[in-house]
């Protein structure tokens, strides 16, 4: 066996390689480098690219021996890599990977392109990306993820990082809504984020609204918005009051439990099966209050303990009095980012008629509470979306024909 010298992600190896082990062989096998992930074995889906004297090859019909002397970067490698770093983070933002099988290969890919076209375009983008196999995504959230650092390497090039992490505006928006760094969080340090969340600098909030006025909850990229509304036949005050206790709140929303509660700061779970899917989120959440103007806005964060699907979410809500005081409206939006195998369900039309009607069962659910009546479905108990999906299907049949619900 021929003895070769490489030197693998700054590292110098010294080894014996049979003539015919192939690279990708050798890193994953011998190097024990299993980020690199073998595919087709026949240099098609480019799920095994690596850096071979830092151009892009497949490792998969490379062999090992003819890479002697020479150097080798693989994903393992872009630890300290300031532009690997903003790929990674914008895929994430732009949901630019699902089973991450791929994604390896992608990044060092999108890297390529970045360093040798930094005015691409999306169709150069797509021919340059052609060569790399995805059976998830579609590749429009990659194709965006890439476009979003080659914007944001315009406004802040790798010799003028600043310090704060910027991966695209979109990214920029969302750090400074936060007040810090974008993260997502599990039940496990859902305390610290308590903490973190009460200690917000008041010009950071400042700036949030500000910036949430003059931009509407709709084009936060990566996000979903929805926007609904319910009346609660009670007055704005009694109303207002209700929604501040997060104990009463959490009884109107089925299979919610609260575990932790100080007032402004929760930990809890929610399980959520909707058809053949099943969720049980974990997490924590900060209660932000204008008793002034009526409005509050709940910031959490998850983690599904089923699919290990991560969930950051904002709920606002702004109360006013109609039919002179006599009743309330509560005008709600959600946003939110899923990330992980449940991401791909997030968008669909269905999932969003599903989440109206469950804003519209919470609506119910507070009356009745006010009322002095228990919640139907309410309690630590697993919700079944059946009867919605139905509901939701039935509507959107009867306006197809034109009839109302």
């Amino acid at each position: 066996m021929p003895a070769i010298e490489l030197n693998i992600n700054d590292r110098p190896v010294h080894a014996d390689v049979e003539s015919r082990v192939h690279l990708g062989d050798f890193l994953r096998e011998a190097q024990h480098l299993t980020g690199t992930h073998l595919g087709c074995e026949h240099g098609v889906c480019g799920a095994c690219t690596v850096l071979l004297e830092g151009e892009p090859v497949r490792s998969c019909i490379t062999f090992a021996a003819a890479c002697d002397k020479q150097h080798v970067r693989t994903i393992e490698g872009f630890d300290d890599d300031e532009l690997m770093r903003r790929l990674r983070q914008s895929f994430s933002l732009h949901h630019g990977l699902q089973c991450g099988y791929c994604t390896p290969g992608m990044l060092i890919t999108a890297r390529d392109i970045v360093r040798r076209f930094p005015d691409a375009d999306e169709a150069r983008i797509r021919l340059e990306l052609s060569g790399n196999l995805c059976r998830c995504t579609g590749y429009v959230g990659i194709v965006n993820a890439i476009k979003a650092v080659l914007q944001d390497l315009k406004e802040h090039p790798l010799a003028l990082t600043p310090t704060t992490p910027a991966v695209s505006a979109a990214a920029s928006e969302i750090v400074m809504k936060r007040g810090g760094a974008f993260e997502t969080f599990t039940a496990a340090n859902a305390s610290s984020f308590a903490r973190n969340a009460a200690s917000l600098p008041a010009a950071a909030d400042s700036q949030a609204e500000s910036q949430s006025a003059a931009q509407p909850a709709t084009q936060r990229k990566g996000w979903t918005a929805i926007e609904d509304s319910f009346v609660v036949p009670f007055g704005l005050d009694q109303v207002w009051a209700f929604m501040g206790d997060l104990s009463s709140v959490a009884a109107c929303l089925p299979g919610a439990e609260l575990t932790e509660n100080d007032g402004e700061a929760v930990k809890g779970r929610i399980a959520v099966k909707f058809g053949p899917m099943s969720a049980n989120f974990a997490g924590a959440a900060r209660l932000e209050r204008d008793a002034g103007a009526h409005r509050a806005v709940m910031r959490g964060a998850g983690q599904d303990n089923i699919s290990r699907s991560r969930a950051n979410g904002d709920v606002t809500y702004a109360l006013t009095g109609e039919d002179g005081g006599r009743q309330t409206r509560v005008a709600v939006t959600l946003e939110y980012m899923l990330q992980g195998p449940l991401a791909q369900f997030s968008r669909s039309g269905l999932v969003k008629d599903f989440i109206r009607r469950m804003i519209a069962d919470f609506g119910a659910r507070i009356a009745a509470r006010l009322a002095g009546a228990e919640a139907p479905g309410s309690g630590p108990v697993k919700f079944n979306a059946g009867g919605l999906v139905w509901r939701v299907i039935w509507g959107r049949v009867r306006r197809l024909f034109g009839k109302s619900e």
